[in-house]
């Protein structure tokens, strides 16, 4: 609520910076320089997003004839960020109701492994990827869960930090991690599997000597599986500190990269 309307913020197109800024009829209480600004700039962010989308659109037509997907995907991915837009002022309008976060990140995540697709349809006649029927159908048995698993973690770490804003914050925050409850011991105990599948998959690719490509894809997936387990071992045990869970969120969005190019490889037929 850095911001509490939408599109404006505190009724400007550029917010204040200090109280003294304030248009008469807001509460002087409600402003955070900190708050007001960092909102102000994922709306900037999210302005530059959906003017690339545009752009990425109008340039797919190019394909139109030769690979009708890249336009259809592309013009999808400008109507989700246009929604995503209108989501956000809906999460603010709502005062931030933690089931309007969670779909607000969901369909974050749905334009993110969209954008996956994407890429991997413009740019896979670049890579020559050689794997098996049998071990493709075995990779798809591995990666899709994976990228499934690591969707719902990511969920249910966007319930821990909703929790965390509901926690008593006079006391230390070292101690707000301990009022949360039971939705961060499954937040924890879920990321074994995660682990267990990722360790999985690069003994899969290994042993069987699978494509290269494939293999340095499985590493990457098992060391950002690694970087998460550190960064939430820091989280939990180091006082919670603000920007391990800035760098938490962003290595699991980065995670989704080669977990959800892996499916894409795998459920690619005309690969040999």
């Amino acid at each position: 609520m850095g911001c509490p309307d939408w599109p404006k913020c505190f009724g400007l197109l550029i917010p204040p910076t200090s109280v003294a800024d304030l248009p008469d009829g807001y509460n002087p209480d409600e402003f955070n320089v900190v708050h007001t600004w960092t909102e102000f700039i994922n709306r900037l962010f999210g302005a530059l997003v959906g003017l690339s989308t545009l752009i990425t659109a109008i340039f797919s037509i190019a394909y139109i004839k030769d690979r009708v997907i890249i336009p259809v995907i592309s013009w999808i991915v400008l109507i989700m960020v246009l929604f995503q837009a209108w989501l956000g002022g809906q999460v603010v309008l709502s005062a931030l109701e933690q089931s309007m976060i969670t779909i607000h990140l969901f369909v974050a995540m749905l334009i993110f492994a969209t954008l996956v697709f994407l890429g991997w349809q413009t740019l896979k006649h670049k890579f020559s990827i050689s794997i098996t029927k049998q071990h493709r159908r075995r990779l798809l048995w591995i990666a899709l869960p994976l990228a499934l698993f690591t969707a719902v973690q990511i969920l249910l770490g966007s319930q821990v930090r909703e929790a965390l804003d509901a926690v008593d914050q006079s006391v230390a925050r070292s101690m707000w991690l301990d009022q949360v409850g039971l939705i961060d011991e499954v937040h924890r105990t879920f990321s074994w599997s995660i682990t267990l599948l990722s360790i999985g998959l690069v003994y899969f690719t290994v042993k069987n000597q699978i494509d290269t490509t494939i293999t340095y894809l499985s590493f990457a997936v098992l060391g950002f599986v690694i970087s998460q387990i550190l960064t939430g071992v820091i989280l939990t045990y180091g006082g919670l500190p603000a920007s391990f869970q800035v760098l938490h969120l962003g290595i699991s969005t980065t995670l989704l990269i080669p977990m959800f190019t892996l499916v894409f490889i795998a459920t690619e037929k005309r690969l040999s």
